[in-house]
C-alpha cells in the first residue's frame, strides 16, 4: 500500500493516478496526554490506521494526484539518521572532489559512523528546497529511506527488517563546506522525504532497488541498493547499537556518486524503483543574509 499525507494534513491511500481519502482512519489514533510517547502517533498505531483504511478504501472519495499537495508521509520522527559515504563509487568520488571533502581524510562509514539531521529540516516534495547560502555549494543527493515501525534497540541483523513499517524516497540535501555534516544538512527543507509511504510488504527486497536523479531533465545519479556498503540489515543492527530506535525514524541510507550543485530554479526528479517519483523544486531564500564560516 502507498500512504501518503496530502493537503492540510489528510491521509490518502494512492491508487494509480489517483488518491482515495481515508482521513477518517486516523480515528483509530488513540487521544494521548503530555508527556506524550516518543515516535510518531500515526506510525505508532499503523496497523490500526491501515485495517481502517482499508475498510474505508472502496467508498471513500477519490481525487486526482496531480492535483493535491504532497507532505513527508512521516510528520513527527524523533530522528533523521543519516549514512555517510555508504556507496564505495561515492567514497571515490568524495575523495576526488575538493569541493566535497573540503580537506576531510574520506575514510569508510565504519570509521564516521552515522549522523542526524534535525527534524525541523524535514519537508515533502511539495514543498521546494530553500537555498540558504548561495555563495556555497548546495548538492543533491538521492537515497531509499527507511521508516522504523517498533522500537528497538540493539537489533539484530536477522530481525532488522521487521522493524521497518515501509520505505520513502529521501533526498538528502547539503550545503558543502568545512563544518559537520549534522550541521550543513540540518538546514530548513534540506531533509525531502515522499512522495508517500510504501508498505514494507510492497518491498520484496530494499537491497536490490535501482534508483536515479536527474536535474532539468539531466540524469546525474543512477545507481541500485545492491552497492551499499552497509546494507539495510546492517545499518539498522549499526544505528541501534547507538541509539533507541522509535516508530517513524527515518533512516536515509546513503548516496550514489553522481552528486552535484543545484541552484533556485531547478527541479530535481528522484525515482526508486518499486517506492515511486518525486519531482521537487529548488528555489531561493531570499530573505537569507551572507553565509556564515565555520571554524
Amino acid at each position: 500500500m502507498k500512504l501518503c499525507r496530502f493537503d492540510n494534513d489528510r491521509l490518502g491511500i494512492v491508487e494509480g493516478d489517483e488518491v482515495l481519502d481515508v482521513s477518517d482512519a486516523l480515528d483509530a489514533i488513540p487521544p494521548a496526554r503530555w508527556p506524550f510517547p516518543v515516535g510518531d502517533p500515526l506510525i505508532i498505531h499503523l496497523e490500526r490506521v491501515l485495517a481502517r483504511a482499508l475498510y474505508m478504501a472502496s467508498s471513500a472519495p477519490r481525487r486526482p494526484l496531480a492535483g493535491v499537495q504532497l507532505h513527508a508521509p512521516v510528520a513527527n520522527p524523533s530522528k533523521i539518521i543519516g549514512a555517510p559515504i555508504n556507496y564505495r563509487e561515492h567514497v571515490e568520488e568524495a575523495r576526488r572532489d575538493p569541493g566535497i571533502s573540503h580537506g576531510r581524510e574520506i575514510k569508510t562509514i565504519g570509521d564516521w559512523g552515522l549522523f542526524l539531521k534535525a527534524t525541523s529540516s524535514l519537508i515533502g516534495p511539495s514543498e521546494p528546497v530553500r537555498v540558504r547560502f548561495p555563495d556555497r555549494r548546495n548538492d543533491h543527493e538521492i537515497e531509499l529511506a527507511l521508516v522504523i515501525g517498533k522500537r528497538g534497540t540493539r537489533i539484530p541483523r536477522a530481525r532488522a527488517l521487521e522493524h521497518v513499517c515501509g520505505y520513502a524516497i529521501g533526498l538528502d540535501m547539503t550545503v558543502r563546506g568545512p563544518e559537520l555534516p549534522s550541521f550543513r544538512k540540518s538546514i530548513d527543507t534540506y531533509s525531502v522525504l515522499g512522495p508517500w509511504l510504501v508498505t514494507s510488504g510492497e518491498i520484496a527486497n530494499p537491497n536490490d532497488l535501482e534508483l536515479s536523479l536527474a536535474v532539468n531533465g539531466k540524469i546525474r545519479q543512477r545507481a541500485s541498493t545492491r552497492s551499499l556498503d552497509y546494507d539495510c540489515e546492517r545499518l539498522i543492527e549499526f544505528a541501534s547499537r547507538f541509539y533507541t530506535l522509535h516508530p517513524g525514524d527515518v533512516i536515509m541510507t546513503g548516496t550514489p556518486d553522481g552528486v552535484g550543485p543545484v541552484q533556485p530554479g531547478d527541479v530535481i526528479v528522484a525515482e526508486v524503483a518499486g517506492v515511486g517519483r518525486m519531482e521537487v523544486r529548488v528555489v531561493a531564500d531570499s530573505s537569507e543574509p551572507a553565509s556564515p564560516r565555520g571554524v
